[in-house]
């Protein structure tokens, strides 16, 4: 799969619409009742760029975005800004052996408790904690995959924690742009499909 680490323009995707969804096949029975098959274990963002573009500058950056990713062609960068960080989210529990752990964020609602991988930290975002304490040093993050790898493996029952931003992981949805010119100097889309690709 090709993909660029570089972001889609943030002053875009601050007006852009979407969110996490799901596949589930629903049958119903002539009684009424529902069999519901989840299909996916793990959401899957989509999102509309459209309403995020509101001056020529923006839509001149789109252009030339979308030209050099050449449609679906290429991934890249997305930031999310319903959801884009994570703060004291814990990562894992040393062992005296283990030295590499995912980044990942927690969403709970009741009693449940749901890990999704962070595999796009944003660079200089990332702060790494060993029982609350913050490691200035002997640690490093892989921004392209979200892997956090200690120099010297977490002593057994040490708690590492982590704070971050994160961007996720997306494609174009479309390899045609419509841009309708309503006046001089004033355009606008009916839909800039975005779809979350799986690192």
């Amino acid at each position: 799969m090709s993909f660029e680490e570089v972001q889609f323009p943030s002053d875009i995707s601050y007006g852009a619409t979407g969110g996490p969804m799901f596949l589930t096949d629903v049958v119903a029975t002539v009684s009424g009742h529902e069999q519901r098959n989840s299909k996916w274990s793990q959401s899957r963002a989509k999102y509309n760029a459209a309403s995020g573009i509101k001056t020529e500058t923006q839509w001149q950056a789109l252009i030339s975005f979308f030209r050099a990713r050449r449609g679906k062609a290429v991934g890249f960068r997305f930031k999310d800004w319903s959801d884009y960080k994570g703060e004291n989210v814990q990562i894992g529990v040393g062992d005296d052996s283990e030295v590499d752990f995912q980044l990942i964020k927690i969403y709970s609602s009741g009693s449940v408790a749901v890990s999704r991988d962070i595999t796009k930290p944003v660079a200089g975002t990332v702060d790494i904690y060993v029982d609350a304490v913050l490691q200035s040093s002997g640690v490093s993050v892989d921004t392209t995959t979200g892997v956090v790898t200690f120099d010297t493996a977490p002593a057994s029952s040490e708690v590492i924690t982590a704070d971050f931003e994160f961007d996720v992981p997306v494609r174009f949805d479309t390899d045609e742009l419509g841009l309708s010119m309503d006046s001089f100097d004033a355009g606008s889309w009916s839909s800039i499909p975005l779809i979350e690709v799986r690192i």
